[in-house]
């Protein structure tokens, strides 16, 4: 069974972000940053991930 749920992007913070439940994944993703984020809706395993825009610098700032 799968369902979709629309989200903000936790990427851009875009309106057009959807969640999709299939099976035991959990599949978000944005059309305006092109996100993605694939994990195991179980365990929050990361599957697959692709964040354009995001770099480590400035992930780095971010948590001091």
């Amino acid at each position: 069974m799968s369902r979709i749920e629309k989200i903000r992007c936790p990427n851009c913070g875009s309106q057009h972000g959807e969640r999709h439940y299939i099976d035991n994944l959990m599949r978000t993703q944005c059309v305006e940053c092109d996100y993605l984020m694939i994990t195991d809706a179980k365990t929050g395993e990361v599957v697959e991930a692709y964040a354009p825009g995001l770099y480590m610098h400035q992930l780095s700032s971010c948590s001091s």
